[in-house]
């Protein structure tokens, strides 16, 4: 599941061209390479200033924590460098699950028990092939009535499709990448170094699926877990084996003032994989009762991401999000809301039947 101690899991994978085709050219270490001409980007259309790449690689060492606590299930949400509050929740994480004193800071106890990955490097160098550089974007409409006339809600341009597969922001990839957001054929791309989990052969039946977890570098072997506790005080969900063990976190959206986090106990009745989504005006709040019912088309930048898990409290759900950068930070409708990356690691995860139980 895991790679093994101080081995950087490489970028193969199972079969899906160009997806195989980001191979790990080289890796940047915590004390090599920092990445390329050092400026500072805009963000497109944002008038802000993104992170620059000398702030990323003054910052390596956070990175190359959040790389390494990623790879063992206990994720910050997005890898940019930054101790945030999914980054201390990451570390809280691992800190429960191997009986550390729990401080939510890289203390001397974690980075002891966390040494056995220092050879893991914080970034990578891949090469972007053809077929992924030449893909055509169709920008996602905000409105649900242009959605869903759209065939497809799939990524709006090229750099929000690798900030995906590699678990990271538009802008930290720039920022990596000497303040470059436009990317071609054949370029060596600096990037975080996840993402790099295999698919075992005959794992996936869903072809479909398959493609999905390629796409966000998210490998077919997971932990099998008996229950979530999904945590509102801290917005954390956390992943139990069948022996009470914490194997994964994930950082998550929970609930709003308008549509509270139904507490109490609920069970997963089953995963819908790269869903369509029944927009239903009179479910939302700040919707209008008077527009019409919709089904919106599957896709990553759908209102539900790539992955649905349904549980036993009607219209609730555990899914993905167009908005990876937003989560633990921004508001939902009630559903807890993940990553796509990490909602597709925690839909390989459950079953039907598994517990649910939230807590304030």
């Amino acid at each position: 599941m895991f790679p093994a101690p101080g081995t950087p899991a490489g970028d193969a994978m199972a079969s899906n061209g160009g997806e195989r085709g980001l191979q790990m050219a080289s890796a940047t270490s915590m004390s090599g390479a920092t990445p390329q001409a050092q400026q500072t980007p805009t963000a497109k259309g944002s008038g802000t200033m993104s992170l620059s790449a000398e702030k990323i690689a003054n910052e390596f060492p956070m990175m190359q924590a959040q790389v390494v606590l990623d790879r063992l299930g206990f994720t910050p949400g997005v890898v940019d460098g930054k101790m945030g509050m999914s980054t201390k929740n990451a570390i809280s994480g691992y800190q429960e699950a191997n009986d550390l004193q729990v401080t939510g800071e890289l203390d001397e106890a974690t980075r002891r028990k966390l040494a056995p990955y220092r050879n893991i490097a914080a970034t990578r160098t891949v090469t972007l092939p053809a077929d992924i550089a030449d893909m055509s974007f169709t920008k996602v409409p905000d409105s649900p009535e242009a959605q869903s006339k759209m065939k497809r809600l799939g990524y709006n341009d090229l750099i929000e499709k690798l900030g995906e597969r590699f678990h990271t922001t538009p802008d930290t990839l720039a920022a990596l990448n000497g303040g470059n957001r436009n990317f071609s054929a054949n370029q060596k791309l600096v990037v975080p170094n996840v993402g790099g989990d295999s698919i075992a052969p005959g794992s996936i039946d869903d072809r479909g699926w398959q493609q999905t977890l390629q796409s966000l570098g998210v490998g077919s072997e997971q932990p099998k877990v008996d229950k979530v506790v999904v945590d509102k005080s801290d917005g954390t969900l956390k992943a139990f084996d069948g022996n009470g063990k914490l194997v994964a976190q994930f950082t998550a959206t929970m609930g709003s003032s308008h549509d509270p986090l139904p507490l109490g106990d609920w069970k997963v009745l089953g995963v819908a994989h790269n869903p369509p989504f029944s927009y239903n005006p009179e479910l939302f709040w700040d919707a209008n009762d008077s527009n019409p019912k919709l089904q919106l088309p599957p896709g990553p930048n759908g209102p539900v991401g790539v992955v649905w898990i349904d549980l036993s409290k009607e219209h609730y759900g555990i899914h993905g999000t167009p908005e990876p950068q937003t989560i633990g930070r921004a508001q939902s409708h009630g559903c807890i809301r993940l990553t796509n990356w990490d909602a597709a690691r925690l839909a390989q995860m459950v079953h039907s039947g598994t517990e649910a139980h939230f807590q304030a």
